[in-house]
């Protein structure tokens, strides 16, 4: 790093990303910082500058085997490995320790018959709490949020016409004698016999009611008249169906499923009809093969540990299409628009693929949301990728 780079670093001040460290600091306390980092997006420590940017400097012998081996092999795990860097500033030694964004969430600190989880919050440190942990938890891949179960829910909440017809009429099956059976070996109902509950995925996709106990099952969808959020929006409703509509032995649809309501309702809001000789032909602003697979990308991917609605927004020059939580661990913005797939949520992935709503290549983003959207209004999407969210922006046809 050259000295005018560190500079530029201190001037910027402590943030989510970076953080000030005197030498003598605990061993135990720069693994907490370490961890909280490695658990969010990654970031910058210092060592050797004071919380008022004071560059004091590190005297400490063997530095590099201190943190290291002292810090980083002793209290964080699972094992990581910063980069570690010395620099002369004003004739006193700095290190620069960057640490990366983990891929297997969550690190603890291991410390006095302890494993504390920690993570970065603006400027501070904090101990995770149970949401944040189940998050991290969900985000490393060691468990998966849509097999969770819904206390307090019981079979009879699930549409049987929606999972008898998915189990009959879309994968073939020709006689089940015990559907509870069926239904537990497919993850569909978890837990034990005499308390068995429906899991995240099937109240999602089959139940009658979906927001009756998963709140964030639904979509809201937003219509505004200008830019920007307002009051006076021309549609505020929330769809609160299921998922996956009723097929009548898989020809017409007896019920549409929530793309179809979603785009039923947005309609009216963007599109219109032209008379093209002696026909009326509908125009829509968005490309409709787009927003379809964004909405369904948004259910797929989501996490289901925020209790926070799929967010539909139109505003009169761009639509966009908000999925609650963070990308999977180690998926970037840049992966997805490859086509590189790493499913969250593979249960519903899979039934959706079943359904067709997704194909099995998993590449609706690079082949069919970039370059119908190209193709349609004359701009790529854009794409916005935090630790809350993941949006998709499409820009109206001028």
């Amino acid at each position: 790093m050259l000295t005018s780079d560190f500079y530029e670093l201190l001037n910027h001040g402590e943030g989510a990303k970076l953080e000030f460290k005197r030498d003598d600091i605990r061993p135990e306390a720069l693994a907490k910082e370490i961890v909280s980092f490695v658990n969010m997006n990654g970031g910058r420590i210092l060592l050797g500058v004071d919380d008022d940017r004071t560059i004091s400097g590190t005297s400490r012998k063997n530095l590099q085997a201190w943190v290291m081996d002292g810090v980083v092999g002793r209290f964080v795990h699972p094992h990581i490995l910063p980069d570690y860097e010395e620099i002369m500033v004003d004739d006193k030694k700095v290190v620069v320790l960057t640490v990366p964004m983990g891929t297997a969430k969550p690190y603890c600190v291991r410390h006095d018959n302890r494993e504390d989880v920690y993570v970065r919050y603006g400027d501070t440190c904090q101990l995770a709490s149970r949401e944040q942990q189940a998050r991290l938890f969900e985000s490393g891949g060691l468990v998966s949020a849509e097999k969770f179960p819904i206390h307090g829910s019981h079979v009879d909440e699930l549409d049987d016409r929606r999972y008898r017809g998915y189990f009959v009429d879309i994968l073939g099956e020709k006689k089940v004698s015990d559907w509870c059976k069926l239904l537990m070996n497919r993850n569909f109902l978890v837990g034990e016999e005499g308390s068995l509950y429906c899991s995240y995925f099937s109240y999602l996709l089959f139940a009658k009611d979906p927001h009756r106990r998963l709140p964030q099952a639904g979509i809201r969808l937003l219509v505004y008249p200008g830019t920007d959020v307002d009051y006076n929006a021309n549609l505020d409703e929330v769809l609160n169906i299921p998922f996956v509509g009723i097929q009548d032995r898989g020809k017409d649809f007896i019920e549409r499923s929530l793309p179809s309501h979603v785009l039923a309702y947005l309609q009216p809001h963007i599109s219109k009809e032209k008379l093209e000789g002696m026909q009326r032909k509908r125009h829509w602003d968005y490309p409709v093969e787009a927003i379809r697979e964004l909405l369904v990308n948004a259910f797929a991917h989501r996490d289901w540990t925020k209790q926070n609605d799929v967010h539909l927004t139109v505003f009169s020059d761009r639509l966009e299409v908000n999925s609650p939580g963070a990308l999977p661990n180690g998926m970037t913005v840049e992966k997805i628009k490859a086509g590189q797939q790493t499913p969250r949520n593979t249960n519903i992935v899979r039934i959706l693929r079943d359904y067709k709503f997704l194909d099995d290549r998993g590449m609706g983003i690079r082949h069919t949301v970039i370059p119908e959207t190209l193709k349609h209004t004359g701009r790529e999407p854009d794409f916005d990728a935090t630790e809350d969210y993941f949006k998709v922006t499409i820009w109206k046809r001028k």
